[in-house]
């Protein structure tokens, strides 16, 4: 269950990565905004996966 958590951050974050890419070749004056975005949402992502081991370990 626990490698299910990771997987789902992996293809979270990708997913966030390949729209980080594609809207900084559209505008590539708003890529510092978007990294900011891309960050917070990463470490969303991160976050969860994290939450998803603890829980599984305590579980």
């Amino acid at each position: 269950m626990a490698v299910f958590t990771g997987i789902g951050a992996g293809i979270g974050i990708g997913i966030a990565t390949y729209g980080l890419c594609t809207a900084a070749a559209r505008q590539p004056e708003m890529k510092g905004t978007l990294m900011g975005y891309f960050f917070i949402g990463a470490a969303m992502s991160e976050a969860l996966a994290l939450l998803g081991l603890v829980l599984f370990f305590i579980g």
